[in-house]
């Protein structure tokens, strides 16, 4: 009865169209980009207003005690720059703190369990968080506007708190029992226990994100670094020590994003820029390079073009995974872009890794924190084994494609391992298949990221599926609201002649959507 009532509903979303847009998971956090445009702001200025904001108003998604990486075209200096404010791990961690239990099969498709979860839920699991310094350093580098202007409307959103509508009190019940171990986290999210529900009279409802608001102006006025250096980083020290937690005012002090040079490189005539080194940039570069001529064509996509994508984004992952290694714990990021009327892009996706993060909210702050150690491998010996002051590897692939000298389209998604396979069928069909984005996310997707059969949506065309399924083992799946089984992405592309800009979002995404400036 199920697949049979999800067969018959048909979810269509328009795209949004301007000189100036933002697209993202939330739309609310779209307004504020697209508001910071329309008074000027670059397309930089726009995407740390709109980073800042979206973790007031999807708070299990990214925050200021998470991580992330952006792409950044620059009109002006013709090229794309990368900020990495990924996470870092404590330099006085401990690796005996994270016994595996000797339970469970360790193989190229996932960790080995480890003792009481400590590398994905709690205080053992947070890694120190770079989302604010990542933030003020694109500012500063990029932008026009001062810190504490962009970082207003999030202080309005904290401070009026978190409406409650279906999609929080489904989300909030998916991570209700673990949520339920941390006292400030409980009393937040679990108000008499339960998670929020709106009543049937539609009362409004709404949830104070603990101190948030006040760390927030706080920041405001002390500065970025207040959050590394300051009496900031005092109360976020005493609470994650407080809990177990290795990270120490060192930690915080020595953090700094980094400006790096994106991995560049050319795709059936574009210019493919995109988050590299232990992101997923490598792997995206991988698979379209196994595609190449076999995507080229035109319009919609036929079975060979599947089994193309397909077979490339196996051999990619099965190498990624070999090689590098990636859990494959479910992740819960947010993903948005950005473009301005001056020919700036920005992809930036930021995250807390797991639903809520650590599950941790932090008391005196009100600030919820990453779990970013999840992110490596708790077996020693490996190249992202667990240990001291490292970076672990990601799924992160914010991307920036240019033609011609100047940017063409951004696009990216959250979704975890998930996120690569989205990422390519979308940038294929653009780059290859010279189709329209809103067109291109209405289409069905298939998803290939090296964890057992092959994902079809159930709405591809019946030979498109056989033919996959001929070639390796399939499973077929609906493309539904949660859980969302072919990533979250967001794009924008520029008209080349009219200078027209066009930003779509995941279809199924209930709260995705864009505004223009």
């Amino acid at each position: 009865m199920s697949e049979n009532f999800n067969r018959l509903q048909s979810i269509t979303k328009r795209a949004v169209r301007g000189k100036g847009i933002v697209v993202a998971q939330n739309r609310l956090a779209a307004d504020i980009g697209a508001r910071v445009l329309a008074e000027g702001g670059n397309a930089i200025d726009a995407a740390v207003a709109t980073g800042l904001a979206i973790g007031c108003v999807e708070p299990w998604m990214s925050g200021i005690g998470g991580v992330g990486f952006l792409t950044h075209w620059n009109a002006r200096d013709r090229r794309a720059y990368v900020v990495d404010y990924g996470p870092i791990s404590a330099a006085k961690l401990d690796v005996r703190t994270y016994p595996l239990t000797g339970h469970g099969a360790s193989d190229l498709f996932g960790w080995a369990p480890v003792v009481d979860d400590r590398n994905v839920q709690g205080y053992h699991s947070i890694a120190v968080p770079g989302h604010v310094d990542g933030m003020a350093t694109a500012l500063e580098r990029f932008g026009t506007m001062r810190w504490r202007d962009v970082i207003q409307p999030a202080i309005a959103l904290a401070d009026r708190g978190l409406y409650v509508d279906w999609y929080v009190t489904l989300l909030v019940a998916t991570q209700a029992r673990e949520l339920s171990g941390y006292a400030t986290s409980r009393e937040t999210w679990l108000p008499h226990g339960f998670p929020p529900v709106q009543d049937w009279a539609g009362t409004p409802l709404r949830i104070k994100l603990g101190n948030l608001g006040r760390t927030l102006r706080h920041l405001a006025e002390a500065g970025a670094r207040d959050f590394y250096e300051g009496a900031l980083a005092t109360d976020i020290v005493a609470d994650l020590q407080a809990g177990g937690s290795a990270i120490s005012r060192d930690d915080l002090a020595r953090y700094h994003a980094r400006v790096v040079d994106p991995l560049s490189f050319e795709h059936n005539g574009a210019l493919v820029n995109v988050a590299g080194g232990l992101t997923a940039g490598p792997t995206l570069k991988r698979a379209l390079g196994l595609m190449a001529d076999r995507v080229r064509g035109t319009g919609k996509p036929d079975a060979a073009y599947f089994v193309a994508v397909a077979e490339a984004l196996n051999t990619a992952y099965r190498e990624r995974l070999e090689t590098m290694g990636e859990g494959v714990t479910p992740s819960c990021t947010t993903h948005f872009c950005v473009a301005d009327s001056a020919g700036n892009m920005v992809a930036q996706t930021q995250t807390l890794l797991s639903l809520f993060g650590s599950r941790v909210m932090l008391p005196r702050t009100g600030i919820t924190m990453n779990n970013g150690i999840m992110w490596f491998d708790p077996e020693p010996d490996k190249p992202n084994s667990i240990g001291a002051g490292k970076r672990p590897l990601t799924n992160i692939c914010p991307v920036v494609v240019a033609r011609n000298g100047q940017a063409w389209f951004c696009v990216g998604a959250s979704g975890g391992r998930r996120i690569v396979p989205a990422v390519t069928q979308i940038a294929s069909m653009l780059i290859d298949r010279g189709m329209d984005v809103e067109s291109i996310f209405h289409l069905p997707r298939i998803d290939v990221s090296g964890v057992g059969p092959i994902r079809l949506n159930w709405d591809l065309p019946k030979p498109v599926a056989d033919a996959i399924a001929a070639k390796m083992e399939v499973t077929d799946v609906p493309n539904v609201v949660y859980p969302l089984n072919f990533a979250n992405p967001s794009c924008i592309v520029r008209d080349p002649q009219s200078g027209e800009l066009v930003g779509m979002n995941e279809v199924m995404s209930p709260w995705a959507g864009g505004a223009a400036a």
